[in-house]
């Protein structure tokens, strides 16, 4: 028999099996299930720990096994060697892109994945070049280069997204290429960004063993197509002018501006939600492709660690045993949500800009999630209505109403940028940033290219500012403490998500107005995250693989 028992215990009960099968066995007898055998073996599922009231509580779920084979269904891979004959060309190597390429291979279709970045080693470089000289590849970053924006920035893998697909199996692909085993059972599982580039890394070797295809440094500048004929009931065809087929990419070689076609059956757009340049390329071959969407920008907030597990764990000694506290808090405020958005216990705070004049932040942390601070970026929903006039102007004049928050978005991160010093970032004490004042003086950050002490209050958008005082102060209600003399705001945080969607067809997944062309990932405007683009990737290419190969 095999049965299912969520039971509650201590930390220092946690690792004692005597006494986690004790209460395994006291909440399935409130189920009429008696006298559990000794030999029974349990296998954890999930864990989370509740903070609350005061006393620290580990959840754990747990399924039971009595006189069966116990333990987790281990991963077996079904890839296979991809020949020549089918191919599908994938731009971008983020999740939607990675794992798009593994079902692809599950049905032996060959992917070409085309990366505007650099491989993950050569990416480390260039990432650090932006802390240590200020200098910014435009193609090679913290949001470019293999494995997308979540390589060097956490690798959280927690998502919502129950509907989407099979969390589990992505958890689990995670786990055969080298991810901790714990990602399996956490609540909120994390890789951590000092091991996620080495398993990013092993899949791209098995992606190339079975066939695949990866090039580095080129850039995704136009779509090859053609008009496409569809075929009407009476047997005969028609030519149609409002839907072109997509038959492949035109890239250019970064270094040498050299332009390389690559054709294929159908073409994977995985370029992740920080790339103006594609939705400018897709606006100016087809408009209509295209919507506005609501996305949150606002600003990044940074304790010191300890200030942060005092008030969720009611004492800070209990990291040792829990490891570094979270949170998640959320407040409405005059129409719009205001929320933390990748938080990052035991991190740093990072410099994401994906090109020279502007400021961008973003959160990560290592494995050991063992750093003095800890930080979330606080953000404020921002609807399409609520971008000003001017920029819908703007971008109704280039022919696509849809690109206002993106020009908006561009527009404050140059905004920042202007009010910063190179890549060193403005920022303000959070009482100061409340109460209307410069801060004479900043707190130690872990923000490694420096701060620039700056009134965010004064330039941020109006709107934006009263939106996030307010919610600072509720968010001090439910976290006594969380507004102290040691917070720090960072700006700007505007790259939770895309402010554009392209729009695909709710079925097959392809773009509405271009055939064989598919969107995926956070870039087309569906998904938000590793998990969840990952499990995008996968459904498209599934869909793909149903009218290649099927």
């Amino acid at each position: 028999m095999i049965y299912t028992a969520t039971v509650t215990v201590s930390p220092e009960s946690e690792k004692n099996q005597s006494a986690v099968k004790k209460e395994i066995a006291r909440t399935l007898s409130k189920t009429g299930v008696k006298n559990l055998p000794g030999d029974a073996e349990y296998v954890l599922e999930k864990r989370s720990v509740d903070a609350r009231h005061g006393k620290i509580k580990i959840i754990l779920r747990c399924k039971i096994y009595v006189g069966e084979k116990s333990g987790p269904k281990t991963f077996e891979p079904v890839w296979k060697k991809a020949g020549p004959e089918k191919s599908v060309v994938i731009v971008g190597s983020g999740p939607a892109g990675l794992f798009g390429a593994l079902k692809l291979l599950e049905h032996g279709v060959r992917p070409i994945i085309i990366e505007r970045g650099q491989d993950a080693s050569t990416r480390k470089r260039d990432i650090a070049a932006i802390s240590t000289q200020g200098i910014i590849n435009p193609d090679s970053n913290y949001c470019f280069g293999e494995g997308g924006a979540g390589t060097f920035s956490d690798g959280k893998l927690y998502t919502r997204s129950n509907k989407r697909g099979d969390i589990s199996g992505v958890l689990a692909i995670f786990h055969y290429f080298g991810a901790d085993e714990k990602i399996l059972t956490d609540s909120h599982p994390h890789i951590g960004t000092d091991r996620l580039p080495s398993i990013i890394q092993n899949m791209r070797k098995k992606i190339l063993e079975l066939g695949g295809e990866f090039h580095f440094g080129l850039r995704c500048v136009s779509l090859l197509t053609k008009n496409d004929e569809t075929t009407k009931s009476t047997g005969t065809t028609e030519k149609s002018a409002s839907k072109k087929a997509v038959t492949g990419i035109v890239a250019e070689n970064i270094m040498t501006g050299e332009k390389i076609e690559f054709a294929g059956d159908a073409v994977l757009l995985a370029t992740g939600h920080s790339a103006p340049d594609i939705y400018k390329m897709l606006a100016s071959v087809s408009p209509e492709s295209l919507e506005a969407k609501t996305f949150a920008v606002g600003v990044r907030v940074e304790h010191p660690r300890e200030t942060i597990d005092t008030i969720r764990y009611h004492n800070a000694s209990n990291a040792k045993k829990l490891g570094a506290a979270e949170y998640r808090l959320v407040s409405q405020q005059d129409g719009r949500g205001v929320y933390s958005f990748c938080m990052c216990p035991g991190g740093f705070v990072v410099p994401s800009a994906s090109g020279p004049g502007e400021i961008v932040v973003n959160g990560m942390s290592a494995a050991g999630r063992n750093s003095a601070w800890s930080n979330a970026a606080i953000v404020v929903e921002t609807r399409p209505e609520d971008i000003p006039g001017n920029f819908v102007s703007e971008a109704q004049k280039a022919g696509c109403p849809a690109l206002a928050g993106l020009l908006w978005r561009m527009w404050l991160e140059k905004l920042t940028s202007e009010h910063g010093e190179g890549q060193k970032a403005p920022a303000q004490r959070l009482v100061d940033f409340i109460g209307g004042k410069k801060s004479a003086t900043l707190p130690k950050s872990s923000y490694a290219p420096g701060l620039v002490s700056s009134r965010l209050d004064e330039w941020l958008p109006k709107s934006m500012v009263m939106r996030l005082k307010n919610a600072f102060r509720d968010f001090n209600k439910e976290m006594r403490g969380f507004v102290c003399d040691d917070a720090l705001i960072v700006a700007g945080e505007t790259r939770t998500s895309t402010p554009v969607r392209i729009l695909r067809e709710k079925e097959s997944g392809e773009c509405v107005s271009l055939k064989n062309l598919y969107p995926a990932g956070e870039g087309s405007g569906y998904s938000g995250g590793i998990v969840s683009s990952a499990m995008d990737g996968i459904n498209i290419c599934e869909t793909i693989c149903k009218k290649l190969v099927h």
